[in-house]
């Protein structure tokens, strides 16, 4: 099977990789609308999902999607209709909706292309129903989903994302073999041919599950924020995950133009367009003089 790959381009990549809850928007995507609408206390829903998945030995995400399936059975269709709908209802942080292209032209403006990519336990037919999702602010979303039947409803899992395979999509977009069946994801790829090299790599995110993505690219040289939310400025849980090495940064996830993310994302666009001008004046002195290292 041929699988639609992304090269390596002329002007230098900057993959910026998000987690969605609770990094793009305040709550779970799934407590904005959906349990509330099977009949569900919040909370309680989620403690009978830990629950199931502890005493089934099951993956916390398949135990989520299981239980909103069960749960909608007698209360509401659920097909892809449905979820997008969910999700077209889903809040976000300030600056946001803005924040995608605004930041991608700041880049073209400094010879860099911006990509933006989503990274999340959550799901995609619902991050799709975003509004952000719709005007193609992403360029490709890595998320958990559901497999529909001939009748366009909810059959089984097609993809579960959890906090450790999160890290597979990273090297996806490192090589440009961006779709989730692309054995090509393992193939050697000479340096010169990497389209995205981790040090051009931003992760963004809000929790441990997104430890093990920013442990990636900090130890290849690449940037990792963690953000918290600005109403409540409850800032110890990335304040710990500063001091413990996780994150080279922390800021509100205040998405709006002048905010601290903003400059800190803004100045990681600019040090990219010079780490690789040096990079490839110092491969031009190597081809040169046939230097090897």
């Amino acid at each position: 099977m041929d699988y639609e790959r992304k090269t390596k381009e002329a002007l230098p990549v900057l993959a910026i990789c998000y987690d969605f809850d609770k990094t793009l928007t305040p709550d779970n995507m799934q407590a904005q609308g959906y349990i509330q609408s099977v009949g569900y206390d919040v909370e309680q829903f989620w403690k009978e999902t830990d629950s199931l998945a502890h005493e089934n030995g099951m993956d916390g995400n398949l135990a989520y999607m299981y239980k909103m399936v069960v749960e909608a059975e007698g209360n509401l269709v659920l097909n892809r209709k449905a979820l997008m709908d969910y999700g077209a209802k889903v809040k976000v942080f300030p600056g946001v909706e803005q924040w995608f292209d605004r930041i991608r032209e700041y880049g073209k403006e400094n010879g860099v292309i911006v990509e933006h990519y989503i990274i999340s336990s959550g799901l995609q037919e619902m991050i799709e129903g975003t509004e952000m999702a719709k005007s193609g602010a992403f360029d490709r979303i890595y998320a958990s989903s559901f497999y529909f039947n001939e009748r366009g409803l909810v059959k089984w899992p097609a993809q579960v994302v959890n906090y450790t395979n999160k890290t597979q999509f990273l090297f996806r977009i490192e090589k440009g073999t961006l779709d989730v069946n692309d054995p090509g994801v393992n193939d050697y790829f000479p340096p010169d041919q990497i389209r995205v090299p981790f040090r051009n790599m931003v992760y963004i995110g809000d929790s441990d599950t997104d430890i093990p993505c920013m442990k990636l690219v900090n130890v290849n040289g690449g940037h990792s924020i963690g953000v918290y939310n600005p109403e409540t400025g409850r800032k110890e849980k990335v304040q710990k995950m500063f001091r413990d090495q996780r994150i080279r940064y922390y800021a509100p996830a205040d998405y709006t133009e002048g905010s601290e993310l903003d400059t800190l994302v803004k100045k990681i666009i600019l040090r990219t367009s010079a780490n690789e001008a040096l990079e490839a004046a110092h491969i031009h002195c190597m081809k040169e003089t046939g230097a090897t290292t």
